[in-house]
This record gives structure tokens, C-alpha cells and sequence, in this order.
């Protein structure tokens, strides 16, 4: 990973975690479990849906970094970079979360739910700041964009964190969302 592609990462990461912690501080239990529509993730569910999607594709990386690298793919992975770099503001296109990564309760604890936040993003952090992997090289399948870099795939987490934080700021902007 170039530097300046190991500082994008970890500023998006340290600042999305930042924005996900400043905007669930203090929510009453009414707050965290507010859903705007009964299809909508919580807040609650928002914060353990960026925790198991980092941990699965931390994980993911990890077997796809075992395997052989497919430098042939390099070229149409290119190709798809602003499309990574631009998911944290592309709210207007929806994504259908993949079973493994939906929120299922895994957490009904806020204050443990906030610390495997913090646990799970300092781990996504290191692996940032210490991988020497060759991740360009490596690939496997966004839901949507299709074969994705193991370098993109932490700018996609990177971005995933700010994505839900603007979601998380629209729950909070509903008419009906409670008062504090």
C-alpha cells in the first residue's frame, strides 16, 4: 500500500469513528432503538452492522490474502475507484446487506455495543496502519460493484463508517424520532 493510500484509510477510519461515537453519545434507550420506518435500521442496529461488517471483511481480506494473486484483474479494478472513494455521499444508492452482516442483536448492551465499536475499528486500524500485504494484487466481489482490491476493500470500510453516520444523522432528523 502507497503511503498516501495508507493515510487516506486511517483518517477516513479515525474520522467515521469519531462522527459514529459524537452521534450516538448520550442517547436515551428509545433513541438507540428508533426506527423511521419498520423496514429501517435502528441506530442501535446502524453501530453492530459497521462492527460485523468490518470484522467479515477483515476476515475476508485475510483468506483472499492466502490465496494466489490475480494481477490480471488490476486493470478493471481501477476502473472502479471513484466508485469506492465515493460511497460514504452515494446515499441515494441503496444496498441490500448481505445476511452474514445484518444486525441480529448481538449487542442489546449499548455501552458493550460503543466498546466493540471501539474494539473492532482499533483492530481495522492496526491492520491499516501495519498490513504490508500486497492488496492490489488480491480481489474479491462488492455486492454491487463487483471484484473490488483488498486496498479498496479498506477504503470501502473506510467509507462504510461515514456512510452509516450519515444514516445515523437522518434517524436523528426524522419528525418522529424521541427527544432527548
Amino acid at each position: 500500500m502507497e503511503t498516501h493510500e495508507r493515510q487516506l484509510v486511517m483518517e477516513q477510519l479515525a474520522s467515521s469513528e469519531a462522527r459514529l461515537l459524537e452521534l450516538v453519545d448520550g442517547l436515551t434507550p428509545e433513541q438507540w432503538s428508533f426506527r423511521e420506518t419498520p423496514e429501517r435500521w435502528s441506530i442501535a442496529e446502524n453501530i453492530e452492522h459497521v462492527i460485523a461488517f468490518e470484522e467479515f471483511i477483515t476476515g475476508v481480506i485475510a483468506k483472499v490474502m492466502e490465496g494466489p494473486a490475480e494481477p490480471d484483474k488490476k486493470a478493471l479494478a481501477a476502473g472502479k475507484e471513484h466508485l469506492v472513494l465515493g460511497l460514504a455521499n452515494a446515499r441515494s444508492i441503496k444496498f441490500n446487506a448481505r445476511e452474514v452482516v445484518r444486525p441480529v442483536g448481538r449487542w442489546p448492551d449499548t455501552n458493550e455495543l460503543i466498546a466493540e465499536l471501539r474494539k473492532r475499528r482499533a483492530l481495522t486500524f492496526a491492520f491499516a496502519a501495519e498490513t504490508q500485504a500486497d492488496l492490489r494484487d488480491h480481489f474479491f466481489p462488492h455486492i454491487a460493484f463487483g471484484d473490488l482490491d483488498c486496498y479498496q476493500w479498506l477504503v470501502v470500510m473506510s467509507q462504510h463508517g461515514a456512510r452509516h453516520a450519515f444514516q445515523i444523522e437522518e434517524i436523528k432528523a426524522h419528525p418522529a424520532y424521541p427527544g432527548s
